[in-house]
């Protein structure tokens, strides 16, 4: 099997690079090659792509079984028509085209829980609630959601969308998180571990929607959907992390 990262250069790529690549043949694509230097000389191949290509975007999908779309513009604060039109628009379409023109098995879309960030702090949120977003990042999220449904049914490309909640390494000088951060928290080790599930993932419907943070005491995002469909078992826990206690010490 042989899997593409789109965006391999950015935090999540470049860590599930790393992850990836002892498992699978992989190749690498992002506007900024200099993080993919140390594979230069492996069996990976580093591709410079803008997804804003459609042509450049149908070389990258060539000979790929499944591709992992991880590019776009992260700010919760991105202009639309500054950044969001041609980054999250335009080339999340362009993946999806490529992908299903190149005979592409699968495509796994990184959207995130700035989606349903319209919904109270204190609503946990299931999949198969409308989506609420609260800025236009959150809007581009949906427009690939709607897109990778399209894609699924009408189509018949196998899509996959992960609800990435607040992607984290818990450094130790950073900045203590808030109380919703710890809610939606994934770390680098469960979001690579559920990744990897959903490209190993056998017998799901055209179209998933999974969500995509840790084993969180308070959870923004509910995971029974994503145990249930891809086995995923998240180890990480934010309020542990951070040492807050579940009972008060006091006497």
């Amino acid at each position: 099997m042989k899997i593409a990262i789109i965006g391999a250069s950015g935090r999540i790529g470049s860590t599930l690079a790393e992850f990836l690549k002892d498992r699978y043949s992989l190749r690498l694509a992002d506007l900024d090659l200099s993080k993919l230097e140390p594979y230069q000389a492996s069996k990976h191949e580093i591709q410079e792509l803008n997804v804003a290509d459609l042509d450049a975007c149908q070389i990258v999908c060539k000979g790929i079984d499944v591709v992992i779309h991880l590019a776009g513009d992260p700010s919760p604060d991105a202009g639309f028509y500054e950044s969001l039109l041609e980054n999250n628009i335009k080339g999340t379409f362009n993946m999806f085209r490529a992908a299903k023109d190149q005979g592409v098995q699968r495509i796994i879309f990184a959207s995130s829980a700035q989606t349903i960030e319209g919904y109270p702090l204190d609503a946990q949120i299931y999949s198969d609630m409308p989506t609420r977003p609260r800025n236009l990042y959150g809007v581009s999220k949906c427009f690939g959601e709607s897109l990778a449904s399209y894609f699924a049914y009408s189509e018949g490309l196998q899509s996959i969308v992960v609800r990435i909640g607040s992607y984290d390494s818990f450094q130790p000088d950073a900045k203590q998180l808030t109380a919703r951060d710890m809610s939606a928290y994934i770390s680098p080790q469960d979001l690579c571990d559920l990744l990897l599930k959903a490209i190993q993932a056998e017998e799901l419907p055209p179209f998933t929607i999974l969500h995509g943070i840790s084993d969180n005491r308070f959870k923004r995002l509910n995971l029974d959907e994503s145990k249930k469909r891809v086995g995923y078992a998240p180890k990480s826990d934010a309020f542990q992390l951070s040492q807050i206690p579940l009972h008060d010490e006091r006497r």
